[in-house]
């Protein structure tokens, strides 16, 4: 008979409690002239693909595509608000831009959960970026960490 004591499961202590395998959360987004600027401003990536028409015309992408962190940064707001949620963040992502995303279009971020660990905080995820005609943009998996931030019911100073 074993007699230790069970550590405590980390999950408790996070806003949202512990994601279960096969939940799933989505965000939409219709992109615009402003994220690019914004991201352009934010990161100094001015590539012609994003930021010149006329260029960007000539290109494969027969317009104005939105930078890679724009598509992605959708998967930010996933993870962070909705699920695993608050707290949560990136430890590890492996993405494939499969789909360029053009301005104007309306996008689709998905994540699922795969796995949870019971030990830590940490949560595995597929994640996808979707056009409005349901095609890949973005595929790939995340690893989360979430932070503790329930109270613990001890007194506050």
């Amino acid at each position: 008979m074993n007699t230790s004591p069970q550590p405590p499961d980390p999950w408790t202590l996070t806003l949202r409690g512990k994601p279960k395998p096969g939940q799933v959360a989505t965000r939409k987004r219709r992109t615009g002239p402003r994220d690019v600027e914004m991201f352009s401003e934010m990161t100094g990536d001015r590539n012609p693909l994003h930021n010149d028409p006329v260029l960007a015309a000539r290109a494969p992408f027969g317009g104005l595509i939105v930078q890679g962190g724009v598509t992605s940064g959708l998967l930010n707001a996933v993870v962070a608000e909705d699920l695993p949620g608050p707290g949560s963040v990136f430890l590890g992502v492996e993405w494939r831009f499969v789909k360029a995303v053009r301005v104007g279009e309306e996008i689709t971020a998905e994540v699922e959960v795969t796995s949870v660990r019971d030990d830590k905080p940490i949560a595995t995820l597929r994640t996808t970026v979707r056009d409005a005609q349901g095609s890949a943009c973005l595929t790939g998996t995340a690893v989360t960490w979430t932070a503790p931030l329930r109270e613990t019911g001890g007194a506050s100073g």
